[in-house]
């Protein structure tokens, strides 16, 4: 046994383009072997990138995935373990992991767990497989997991018994709060538990609603975390193997960071690469003066640069006075393109044209509606005339009990907040201005009651408990799928439990029709939580 090394290529696919993916991984494997590296390993179908969906069903996958393998197949004098689709001769899919050295597959591993919940639906496309792979290199025995594979412990241990003594895991796994963690203390409990060396390695970036946090890791046989790359960075991770001492060595120490600051640069990167990636010149919002679109706003700016970020105010007869300053006064913090729009010539050119079909009607909330789509209309039209993509600024707790206007506040093509409970909003604005000397977000706009500004001395709780209530019940209803009665035992008021309840049911149809928007939690709305707009389940049992 001899001394080695292996880069970890915490790597970010641009999601179908195969041929494009395949030359930057080619580039990657040539500038990890002129820095010494024997392995390189890449995530989880890097060559395609995850989740690749329904470009699994397209014709052309199977020449495409050829041409991109023998792109991959020039580099030299390094062995790569690159992720890809497999088709045999069948037509049957696989996810794989190809074992390349100087233009041969020396061999092909293919996944034995498909996952199919929550945000994964991998039935649908792969089959399984049912074989390990074992290679040696430098006296040194490898065996291959893909992903899911890792969180079934007999492929371990089957591992451990056919006398592995590293095992390179390829990963695409999504981020939630508190799955790194999670990640991390079971890759260390295997490797201490079978004596096992384990290199993981995951995809980064943002993709659609998914985020891709890295934290590629390497893990000793006693189960010490030798080295951790970044999170939300594309980073070449290089970790040499002792033989002497037989343990893996690294300069790269783990990073820490509590979950509130690593939920803050997840969504920073998912607004990022959402944008860049879809070819939007930047961004638009409505800031309002409250907390919801300054915590967008500013997450905006960190992702894309204040240069490429613009807001408009447009206050109404309601709105007060401190909304409009502290506004302005955030936008001329940050540097950005700002401008103020009263709409109140058209919220009343709507009045006079709906007035002979409203009569005498009483006011309500269509009212209210009309100030909301108006403001909607005039960020559509500055997205359509100059490009930029308009942001929504809604909260979750909002988006669950419908406290949102279709066409209205809920305009955009993606909603950074749409998995943000409002309680994490207030947390992240203080964090945001924690890394500052100067807060960007000013901090009345922190500390004011939360109003939608819709009618006079309006505020949130005049129809809604307080937020720590309601998340918490939404937090039971959503996320651990507790029943109405199962929360009202808990100690919350049984009427409020009802209603909130019946509002989260109701407004499913609101959902379907919002943005999308980036996913921390265990349960968003979207892929993983899909309820039949029209049903008559109850939610009392």
């Amino acid at each position: 046994m001899r001394n080695f090394k292996v880069a970890l290529s915490q790597y970010s696919p641009s999601i179908g383009n195969i041929a494009q993916n395949a030359q930057n991984m080619l580039a990657l494997a040539q500038q990890a072997q002129q820095q010494g590296a024997d392995i390189i390993v890449f995530p989880e179908l890097a060559l395609i990138g995850y989740p690749p969906e329904d470009l699994l069903l397209r014709p052309s996958l199977l020449k495409r995935t050829q041409q991109g393998l023998s792109t991959l197949q020039q580099a030299k004098d390094i062995i790569m373990l690159a992720g890809y689709v497999h088709v045999d001769e069948n037509g049957q899919r696989y996810n794989s992991a190809a074992l390349i050295k100087n233009g041969e597959i020396l061999g092909i591993y293919h996944k034995q767990n498909l996952p199919n919940y929550s945000v994964f639906d991998e039935e649908r496309y792969f089959e399984a497989g049912h074989q390990h792979l074992i290679f040696e290199h430098a006296g040194h025995k490898f065996g291959i997991l893909i992903c899911e594979d890792i969180w079934i412990e007999k492929n371990t241990q089957q591992l451990s018994k056919l006398g592995v003594d590293t095992i390179l895991v390829l990963n695409a796994s999504p981020y939630e709060a508190g799955k790194p963690q999670q990640r991390q203390a079971l890759v260390s409990k295997l490797a201490q538990q079978y004596n096992l060396n384990i290199v993981y390695v995951n995809q980064v970036g943002g993709q659609d609603d998914l985020i891709f946090d890295g934290a590629s890791t390497v893990i000793n046989g006693d189960g010490e975390i030798v080295a951790q790359a970044k999170l939300i960075e594309q980073q070449m991770l290089y970790v040499d193997f002792d033989a002497q001492h037989k343990k893996f060595i690294s300069q790269e120490k783990p990073q820490t960071l509590d979950t509130i600051a690593e939920i803050y640069q997840l969504l920073v990167m998912s607004v990022r690469d959402y944008v860049n990636n879809s070819g939007f010149p930047g961004v638009i919002l409505g800031l309002s003066g409250g907390i919801d679109s300054a915590l967008t706003l500013a997450i905006a700016v960190d992702a894309l640069g204040a240069n490429r970020v613009q807001a408009v105010m447009m206050p109404y007869t309601y709105t007060a006075q401190i909304s409009v300053e502290d506004a302005a006064a955030q936008a001329q913090r940050l540097g950005i393109t700002f401008g103020i729009a009263e709409i109140n010539p058209i919220v009343n050119g709507f009045m006079q044209t709906l007035t002979p079909f409203f009569g005498n009607s009483p006011a309500d909330a269509t009212e209210e509606n009309l100030q909301a789509r108006s403001r909607g209309t005039l960020l559509m039209a500055l997205s359509n005339k100059f490009g930029n993509l308009v942001l929504s600024t809604g909260n979750k707790s909002e988006l669950a009990v419908g406290y949102c206007t279709l066409y209205g506040d809920m305009v955009g093509g993606f909603a950074p907040l749409k998995d943000v409970y409002k309680t994490i909003v207030f947390e992240l604005a203080k964090y945001r201005n924690s890394i500052e000397e100067t807060p960007v977000i000013p901090e009345r706009v922190i500390t004011r009651p939360p109003s939608a500004e819709l009618r006079p001395d309006q505020k949130d709780q005049d129809s809604l408990p307080t937020y720590d209530i309601l998340d918490a019940i939404l937090y039971m209803y959503i996320e651990e799928d507790l029943s109405q009665e199962d929360i009202i035992q808990k100690g919350f008021d049984a009427d409020v439990v009802k209603k909130i309840i019946r509002l989260v049911d109701r407004n499913e149809y609101k959902r379907r029709q919002g943005a999308i928007g980036p996913r921390i939690s265990s349960r968003a709305f979207g892929r993983e939580r899909r309820y039949p707009i029209v049903n008559g389940w109850t939610a009392g049992l």
